[in-house]
């Protein structure tokens, strides 16, 4: 597992590729929270906080996530390498867990620039450092879960088809209905009480209790299981390939 995710991490971090993407993360936020005129936009709402970019992080992630991921394990199989690695001495779990936790890291060291956000924010703040700093600690550790969840889907995806296009697209589907979806089929009102299970099976609403303040171990283990699961499903795509 660690020789996997020591040569993943190396295809990213040994060239311009992390610095790229954490670079067009950071771009996106920043042109929403500090120069856009949108709702998003820090000045235009009059409030030191980091709601906004709590509500914008998830949406640019949707994208980001599935084209670090859409590679994983298309790219491997459309070469032929995947082949390869099936022959050597490491499990198919090791091969899934090594990839998965190099794109984690990957969009951790993306997240990890954003604390400028939280710095800018106290400096701004009326009086200086006036800003609810558990709250933000606990949007980060909503960020952290929802993209962990993200990065299993995205790897999921990348299971799936041999087409590193086809399984971006694919991602992008998943990661969007997983997160909205739900809650949007929900707001119809169709199923009555059963309303509340729809939402609960989706992203959005464990995500959102994180962006409160409100870290609770039901919605942290939601994120897990989720996470096993779409790993899982991961393992037993590509044990039939092999």
């Amino acid at each position: 597992m660690f020789s996997i995710f020591k040569k993943e991490l190396w295809s990213y971090f040994g060239t311009l590729g992390a610095y790229i993407i954490a670079l067009v993360f950071i771009l996106i936020n920043s042109l929403f929270l500090w120069f856009f005129d949108t709702d998003f936009n820090v000045f235009s709402i009059g409030t030191a906080s980091l709601n906004s970019f709590f509500v914008l992080a998830p949406w640019a992630l949707m994208f980001l996530i599935p084209a670090l991921t859409m590679k994983s394990i298309a790219e491997e199989e459309q070469n032929g390498t995947l082949l390869w690695l099936f022959s050597q001495p490491v499990s198919v779990l090791s091969i899934v867990i090594g990839k998965y936790l190099a794109v984690l890291l990957l969009v951790l060291f993306a997240l990890f620039f954003t604390v400028v956000y939280v710095y800018t924010v106290y400096m701004i703040s009326m009086p200086e450092g006036n800003i609810d700093l558990g709250i933000i600690f606990s949007g980060y550790i909503g960020l952290f879960f929802l993209s962990a969840a993200f990065v299993s889907i995205g790897i999921f995806s990348s299971s799936l088809v041999k087409n590193q296009v086809m399984a971006f697209i694919i991602g992008i589907f998943f990661c969007f209905f997983c997160f909205f979806g739900f809650e949007n089929l929900a707001s119809y009102n169709l199923l009555g009480n059963l309303d509340y299970v729809l939402q609960r099976i989706g992203f959005y609403q464990h995500y959102i209790s994180f962006t409160k303040g409100i870290v609770d171990t039901r919605d942290l283990g939601y994120f897990i299981f989720v996470v096993f699961l779409f790993m899982l499903f991961s393992v037993q795509l590509i044990k039939r390939k092999k």
